[in-house]
């Protein structure tokens, strides 16, 4: 009884050593498995949220377009734009630089970070405008390839008409036009405008733009024929309704300066005073406040919608596009902006 006794006590003995070792080799499995598990939740690289590309462009303006920039929440921006006279004329008026010229002023306003507002005047017609845009999208690696913006135009023809030469204002007094009767304002004096910009950043150098555009215009030009003495027709005349896609381009060559290429096509036809094209090049300046912008075009309107619909400053000697290339209706311009953040 005795050795049996002293047996089962050895074996009893060996059970809970084999079981202690176990125990603290389970106790170290699972913290090795926990520090394992914290390493590498630790090392997991954090999700980033996707943030939109940064200067598409370096100003609101391409040389006579708008770009789908806008300035962030609480920026006020001053635009001083000049357009010298065509350089046809050479030596006579030193190539435009002392010929009659076109000038704008304009002032705009960020009450939110997609949002864009402002007003101008041009001399030319006393031209005042009030304008909006708006970022619809903006591009975004892995989100959204391009980014998109809309922009619209409201021109308002201020210039005296005593004699109702230019307006129609006392005619359309009688028909009850409520514009002519309460504010002797005829809405022969309007012209609206609206462009959607599609653009992409490609490179950090090298952004691109397409903007379709839609031009409408209150009154139109046109000219009468006589049936007989008395009575006249109407024999042509421009449509209402004008429809133009612009495509434009920024290459930078330092972290100041760009190469800026811009060109306007028409795609209405009208019967009268059909418009040319337009084409410009030139360079941009930047900093981190301004932009200032040198170029050669043919537009001179200083305004959206009466580029579109009136410019006559061809590139083309004849109107077809195979007609020989000129210089003489092109003209030196230049394009001022200022931005405050308050």
């Amino acid at each position: 009884m005795k050795l049996q006794f002293i047996h089962k006590t050895n074996v009893s003995r060996a059970a809970l050593f084999f079981l202690s070792i176990c125990l603290v080799c389970g106790v170290q499995a699972q913290t090795d498995s926990t520090t394992a598990q914290s390493s590498a939740a630790a090392e997991a690289p954090a999700v980033i949220k996707p943030k939109p590309v940064k200067n598409t462009f370096n100003s609101v303006w391409i040389i006579d377009n708008q770009t789908v920039m806008v300035p962030v929440k609480k920026t006020f921006e001053m635009d001083i734009m000049h357009r010298f006279g065509t350089v046809g004329k050479g030596y006579e008026n030193f190539w435009g630089l002392f010929a009659p010229s076109n000038i704008r002023l304009g002032f705009n306003y960020s009450p939110l970070n997609k949002l864009y507002v402002g007003f101008g005047i041009t001399k030319d017609n006393m031209l005042w405008d009030f304008n909006a845009k708006y970022a619809i999208i903006k591009q975004t690696n892995g989100l959204y390839p391009v980014s998109v913006t809309y922009y619209t135009n409201a021109a308002y023809d201020s210039r005296k008409d005593p004699d109702n030469s230019l307006f129609r204002t006392e005619a359309l007094k009688e028909k009850g036009d409520f514009l002519a009767k309460r504010l002797g304002a005829s809405p022969d004096r309007f012209k609206f405008f609206h462009q959607l910009i599609i653009a992409r950043k490609i490179t950090e150098k090298l952004s691109i733009q397409v903007a379709p555009s839609v031009t409408h215009q209150n009154a139109v030009n046109g000219y009468y024929k006589y049936v007989d003495s008395a009575t006249k027709v109407v024999a042509g005349q421009m449509k209402h309704d004008h429809f133009a896609i612009a495509f434009s381009g920024r290459y930078k060559l330092t972290t100041v300066t760009n190469i800026i290429v811009n060109y306007d096509q028409p795609l209405t036809k009208h019967v009268v005073n059909n418009p040319a094209p337009n084409i410009s090049l030139g360079f941009e300046f930047t900093t981190s406040n301004h932009a200032f912008q040198v170029f050669m075009g043919n537009y001179s309107y200083l305004n959206p919608a009466r580029n579109n619909l009136e410019n006559q400053n061809s590139m083309w000697t004849g109107k077809a596009f195979h007609s020989p290339i000129t210089i003489k209706q092109f003209l030196i311009g230049f394009n001022v902006t200022r931005l405050w953040n308050y």
